[in-house]
């Protein structure tokens, strides 16, 4: 008896996953374990693998089709063995039953093109392709014609609906070289990954509903500088720890003193706020930015803050991390320090009510107790934070008091 392969429910919070390639084809023999296609939610990318043994009877999605989880993706058994049963009740149709649809009706409408194909210029076009180009609402005139005598069928509009760009060229000789076509050739259009589509879709709402004002301040950081020096000349795993895991530290305990910046607005008149905090950390990612969380960020000490953010950014990169760790944040930290940003304008991560940028440190010159010149290392934080929630002093206030901390960070350690 035939098996079926389900998408895998990746997190309690996922309802669909994006398919990214097939590794194996029908007729392929496979073993449990084998990998049979990787997938995509909208934080991160995963393999999935078989569970059954035997032959792969047929696929019943593509790549780059999005599938609800626990639905059939494909079935394996015994080969020639009959699996229609298996197919998902949405329909959605087979790989090779689509090739094969897909060849009977080129080939239908390659024969009732060459029919009409005297029928003269007023004619370029088939009968099918013209009424899908009008359904579409696309100038078919724009489709490259790959049919008998120059016509334009029905593949030409629908290669012209999925690249309007690409699929656009002259209707002039093949010999003739156009400006278009040597412009076309400057640039490629690249489709949105999952994860891409997701950070584009968070972006606009968060910047199109929220109300965000950003302040930018400095520290001296002296303090946090010498103690990271005198970490990393230790031995162990203390050495590991840097500069952002200290931010991050002092950020997870100033904030308790600061309920409206470690919440979630419901909606226009609701805030939610947290009694413990739950830190959101931007990581930079080969698929784009991703937000893991640490939870309990309150109650960790600054080692365990440190090797959890490590494991988080590793599982992220990967692209293995669940994505029920990738949600639940109630304030983000970004740190840009590392690449030279002196001051920028984080974009909140909707629905939290704040964000901090960590910038990177610059040498600044102040008059001492004594009146000498002292040049110290200044490091930059810019807070977003969603004024529907928070007021400019009390905003300020938090920073100011974080800047405190991490300038006494080992009295904050003695807390």
């Amino acid at each position: 008896m035939a098996n079926a392969v389900i998408m895998p429910k990746a997190g309690i919070t996922v309802e669909s996953c994006i398919i990214g390639k097939w590794e194996k084809k029908v007729g392929d023999e496979v073993k449990v374990g084998d990998i049979l296609f990787s997938y995509e939610t909208d934080k991160a990318s995963f393999e999935c693998e078989s569970t059954a043994e035997g032959t792969l009877l047929e696929i019943f999605f593509n790549d780059g089709d999005e599938v609800p989880c626990l639905v059939n993706v494909c079935a394996i058994g015994k080969a020639g063995e009959d699996c229609s049963a298996l197919r998902p009740n949405s329909g959605a149709p087979a790989v090779q039953e689509e090739k094969a649809t897909a060849a009977v009706e080129e080939k239908k409408e390659t024969v009732a093109v060459a029919s009409t194909a005297v029928e003269g210029e007023k004619s370029a076009i088939s009968p099918r392709a013209k009424k899908l180009a009008e359904r579409a609402g696309v100038d078919a005139s724009n489709a490259t014609p790959t049919g008998p005598n120059g016509r334009i069928i029905e593949r030409d509009v629908r290669e012209l609906m999925e690249n309007p760009v690409t699929a656009k060229t002259e209707a002039v000789a093949p010999a003739t070289v156009t400006a278009n076509a040597v412009a076309e050739e400057e640039y490629k259009d690249v489709k949105f990954s999952g994860i891409r589509r997701a950070i584009s879709k968070s972006m606009h709402t968060s910047l199109s509903t929220i109300a965000q004002l950003t302040h930018n301040t400095s520290f001296d950081a002296s303090g946090i500088l010498a103690y990271r020096k005198m970490l990393k000349a230790a031995e162990g795993e203390y050495a590991g720890i840097t500069i952002g895991d200290i931010v991050l530290y002092a950020v997870s305990r100033t904030l308790l003193n600061h309920p409206d910046l470690n919440a979630n607005m419901l909606d226009d008149s609701n805030i939610r706020l947290f009694k413990h905090v739950h830190l959101g950390v931007a990581v930079d990612t080969p698929r784009g930015l991703m937000v893991p969380t640490i939870f309990n960020a309150d109650q960790k000490s600054l080692l365990e803050i440190s090797k959890e953010v490590k494991e988080l950014a590793a599982q992220c990169r990967e692209g293995n991390i669940s994505p029920d760790k990738l949600s639940g944040a109630t304030f983000t930290v970004s740190n840009l320090g590392s690449m030279g940003v002196e001051s920028f304008t984080p974009v909140i991560n909707p629905p939290q009510t704040g964000i901090l940028g960590v910038c990177c440190t610059t040498d600044r010159v102040r008059k001492g107790a004594d009146g000498s010149i002292q040049i110290y290392p200044a490091m930059g934080l810019s807070l977003t934070y969603d004024h529907r929630a928070v007021d400019g002093t009390p905003a300020a206030r938090f920073q100011k008091e974080l800047a405190r901390n991490l300038e006494n960070f080992t009295a904050l350690l003695a807390k």
